[in-house]
């Protein structure tokens, strides 16, 4: 496995898409930076941490195994394998919030940034950028966020992490290879925060309503149990769950 350590960079998923376009990279080429400056999250969010203290990485993967319209699993892929290893660090009431954060405490620990390279109407490969909270402590501008550190008390090796992950992502794209889908779905639904509970969105224009999350659907969108046992699907762009 190839390793590209940056001092500091502005996005790796930026930097790996650039190299990925001039030459010919090894599954899982990783670029990890201590310091990234212009980190990207959904919907073009900043995530900002602080200098040497957290992960901040980007992963090249083939998926040009994955047929197009089957491309929301490689989140559900990733959203699994992370949550699978801060499982195991024993994190306090760790859930995947839809469609692909992690929390603890209902606190965000994790965001991931999928960016897919299609071409020809075909999925080529994805560069998957990770960013986790880990040994920061002051998240006095983000009330929503937190990390390993101040949810154990421990601090970790941020290699050994890596490696983690980079193993659990391994194996569980192994399980898409051999086309999981339905318990690759299954399992990340079991772990969606708020399923089957009364929770609060807002849609685009400002308005807030009530639903059960339901599930999602193979292309990614939530399920969402409203009113009088109408089921509907929202996309992304469409629906923010509030905490």
């Amino acid at each position: 496995m190839r390793i590209i350590k940056l001092n500091a960079i502005g996005s790796t998923n930026s930097f790996l898409r650039q190299i990925s376009s001039t030459e010919s990279l090894e599954d899982y080429t990783v670029v990890i930076a201590e310091h990234q400056t212009e980190g990207r999250g959904q919907m073009g969010t900043d995530w900002l941490v602080e200098s040497g203290k957290n992960l901040t990485f980007s992963v090249f993967k083939d998926c040009s195994f994955v047929n197009l319209e089957n491309h929301f699993f490689i989140s559900i892929v990733v959203s699994l394998s992370v949550y699978k290893v801060l499982a195991q660090l024993n994190l306090p009431k760790t859930h995947i919030k839809w469609p692909n954060d992690i929390l603890a405490e209902n606190k965000k620990v994790c965001g991931i940034l999928i960016e897919n390279v299609i071409k020809n109407n075909k999925l080529e490969a994805s560069v998957i950028g990770i960013g986790l909270n880990v040994n920061q402590i002051d998240f006095s501008n983000l009330p929503n966020a937190s990390s390993l550190l101040k949810l154990t008390g421990k601090t970790f090796i941020l290699d050994s992490l890596l490696n983690k992950i980079i193993d659990a992502l391994k194996q569980n794209f192994i399980r898409l290879e051999n086309n999981e889908f339905e318990s690759l779905k299954q399992e990340y639904e079991s772990y969606l925060f708020r399923k089957d509970k009364p929770s609060t969105f807002k849609d685009k224009k400002e308005n807030l309503f009530s639903g059960y999350i339901q599930g999602v659907s193979n292309n990614g969108n939530l399920r969402l149990l409203l009113e009088d046992e109408i089921v509907k699907e929202y996309d992304l762009k469409e629906i923010q769950l509030l905490y």
